[in-house]
């Protein structure tokens, strides 16, 4: 596999994981709400400026995100 697809891989499940973690989501919940509010295409289309981030600044830049989106969680 591409070095870069494997890290992007990587990072998104680490993302999908932290993101879980800080709002008390299950993994399966926390991609079904990523899915629905366009998060997982944030961190795919993201990628290259947000995993220069934190992981903390970037699972809060998703949550601002899925916000916008129409996403509940805050």
């Amino acid at each position: 596999m591409e070095t870069k697809i494997k890290d992007k891989i990587e990072y998104t499940v680490i993302c999908i994981s932290e993101f879980a973690k800080k709002h008390q989501l299950t993994l399966p919940q926390a991609f079904n709400y990523l899915k629905r509010w366009k998060g997982i295409d944030f961190l795919d289309k993201g990628y290259d400026v947000e995993h220069l981030f934190s992981i903390e600044d970037a699972v809060d830049d998703l949550t601002a995100y899925c916000k916008r989106q129409g996403g509940q969680l805050a």
